[in-house]
């Protein structure tokens, strides 16, 4: 089988073993003062993707723009802040780009995670090609799911099938758009990654800059990663399991939790040792919540429909979209 069958399958199989425990997770026993708080959320909008075969499993936004891409073909759509319709941006296909899952922007480039393919593409913000990313050639099977950015303008990139964390320098995220290839080099090793599951997953910096938070989607930890010393410990946290793409703003932590379709509110204690989840929330139509992004007083979330495109059973939704919630 090839590399993307293979993770398919085994996707799919840690949905099918997380949608039939989703009833004994949701009793998991919380501190008293963060008890969740489920809502059906009344004043949210949708946004809608301009393409048949979208299944959006990221979302980003800038000062300007609104960006998620497809797993399916790796079209990434755009569309001003407040606009009702993403567009076509970068058309599936280009430069290689077959697949994607994560979606962040810095500065005026565009970062997209290539899932399965083992590819990472840097972009400007208009589009052109600065360079592409292949994982190292270990022969092991890859899932290039998440970044995010570090104060210093490196970049961090998770693979849920190797317990790596690779780091793209400042200075080639910022060159020239040659179109250059290169391979990812490897930054850091994780731990307690469960061989055949979906592992490291959404990827945050800390507050202060000087670590990362790393969201596992099979066993629902997080853990911190102090940059300057490659240190890594487990965070006292609930497990959320089917954590997906992760979000922060302060010390508030956003998590898609796609499997139970819910986005969590996780508090961090002020050394960002312990959390704790403070809301669970559920809104009208979600769909396999796997990306979440906070965009001034809004919190994007995708609307992925993750398990129709695994399972290749017909749509739930002929229209793909996210949905626009208020911050609270």
């Amino acid at each position: 089988m090839s590399t993307r069958t293979t993770a398919h399958a085994t996707w799919q199989s840690a949905l099918l073993t997380l949608t039939a425990t989703s009833a004994a997770l949701a009793a998991l026993t919380l501190p008293a003062t963060a008890a969740p708080i489920h809502d059906r959320e009344g004043n949210g909008h949708t946004i809608a993707l301009d393409g048949s075969q979208a299944f959006p499993e990221s979302v980003a936004a800038d000062h300007h723009y609104v960006y998620t891409a497809g797993i399916a073909d790796g079209t990434v759509y755009r569309g001003r802040l407040g606009a009702k319709t993403l567009e076509p941006f970068l058309p599936g296909g280009q430069d290689g780009r077959t697949q994607a899952t994560g979606i962040k922007t810095t500065g005026n480039r565009l970062l997209v995670a290539g899932a399965f393919t083992g590819r990472f593409f840097v972009y400007t913000s208009t589009g052109k090609l600065v360079s592409s990313y292949t994982v190292p050639d270990t022969g092991e099977s890859t899932l290039v799911n998440d970044e995010t950015v570090a104060p210093d303008g490196d970049v961090y990139i998770t693979d849920s099938f190797r317990a790596v964390v690779y780091r793209i320098p400042a200075a080639e995220v910022n060159s020239p758009a040659t179109g250059a290839h290169r391979t990812l080099e490897v930054a850091h090793r994780l731990p307690d990654y469960v061989a055949g599951q979906s592992n490291g997953n959404g990827i945050v910096t800390t507050p202060d800059g000087t670590s990362l938070i790393i969201g596992y989607w099979y066993s629902g930890a997080l853990y911190r990663l102090t940059l300057a010393t490659g240190e890594i410990r487990r965070i006292a946290a609930p497990a959320l399991t089917s954590a997906d793409g992760m979000a922060r703003r302060g010390n508030t932590l956003y998590i898609a939790r796609s499997v139970n379709n819910e986005v969590d509110a996780v508090r961090l204690s002020d050394d960002g040792t312990r959390a704790a989840v403070v809301s669970a929330r559920t809104y009208p139509g979600a769909d396999t919540t796997t990306g979440v992004a906070v965009s001034g007083d809004r919190l994007l979330v995708t609307n992925s429909q993750m398990d129709t495109f695994l399972y290749g059973d017909p749509l739930t939704s002929p229209v793909f979209t996210l949905d626009s919630l208020p911050l609270r």
